[in-house]
């Protein structure tokens, strides 16, 4: 349970996360945590995970042992995804099953990425998404989503989008709370 926001506006992106993890109905609220954080930064990339909590220890682990993934664009994103597959089931064990018929492995979690080159969401199957304005991932997003679209028209700079998309979700999303992570990066020309 999170909501994790990335935002496009005015030569700049943003990505932000709330701080709450949750075990089934146990809150580990922020001031008990030592690393409430749930936002990656690898090399000129910020990443940020929805799914087990899990995921960002083994991702950000995978990321330190293997540090030539190339996330500058939609193909590369999706090139450094189908290489970390397979060392998410050798190296951390993934059980890559979700349903009988589905077409492809799941990794298993889904993942906002902002850098110089945009902002884009992958998906459990390794599809990659980029947005031209903003997006949302994890149990709030539905409330970042319409936060986001309401604020967007109005708002100077993304990372005034990006607040408003995860306050929301820490409002209104039982598996999301304040304090929010946030960064921005300077779009490439």
């Amino acid at each position: 349970m999170t909501t994790i926001v990335v935002v496009r506006k005015g030569g700049e992106v943003a990505i932000a996360a709330d701080s709450l993890t949750t075990f089934g109905p146990t809150r580990l609220a922020p001031r008990y945590d030592r690393d409430p954080h749930k936002i990656i930064t690898y090399r000129d990339s910020f990443i940020g995970v929805a799914g087990s909590a899990a995921h960002q220890m083994v991702l950000e682990s995978l990321l330190t042992k293997h540090p030539a993934m190339d996330l500058a664009g939609k193909e590369a994103i999706y090139e450094a995804f189908r290489r970390l597959h397979p060392l998410l089931k050798e190296e951390a064990y993934l059980n890559p099953k979700e349903e009988d018929d589905d077409p492809y492995e799941s990794s298993q979690m889904t993942v906002m990425i902002a850098n110089p080159t945009g902002i884009y969401a992958v998906y459990s199957m390794r599809e990659v998404f980029e947005f031209e304005r903003f997006w949302a991932i994890g149990s709030g997003r539905d409330f970042a989503v319409g936060a986001m679209w309401a604020s967007y028209p109005r708002a100077r700079r993304a990372e005034a989008v990006a607040r408003t998309g995860i306050e929301a979700g820490a409002e209104f999303d039982t598996g999301s709370s304040l304090p929010m992570s946030l960064h921005v990066v300077t779009l490439a020309r």
